[in-house]
């Protein structure tokens, strides 16, 4: 059964009923008999599993036609410089 809320706008007392979602909501305040209003709460929310970002926002993977990644992704295509490279540029 839900809980719910609810508040006395004459005393502002706060309590909560168990109750089922087919009754009648609660009118009056238990001790002073004054009007009640319902309180609504904010829900809650859980992510499970694995990281819904990091499944859902991912960037695809390129594949080649065979399923397989492209070259480019597996090999740095930054070009190095070789130490004799670096010699040269330096003299």
């Amino acid at each position: 059964m839900p809980t719910y809320g609810y508040e006395c706008t004459r005393c502002g007392r706060r309590f909560e009923i168990f109750q089922s979602i087919t009754d009648d909501p609660v009118t009056e305040c238990e001790e002073c008999k004054g009007e009640v209003r319902k309180l609504f709460y904010p829900v809650g929310i859980v992510f499970k599993g694995p990281g819904f970002h990091v499944t859902d926002y991912r960037k695809p993977e390129k594949k080649d036609g065979d399923g397989h990644k492209d070259k480019d992704d597996i090999l740095d295509t930054k070009p190095t410089t070789t130490s004799k490279e670096k010699a040269d540029v330096a003299s």
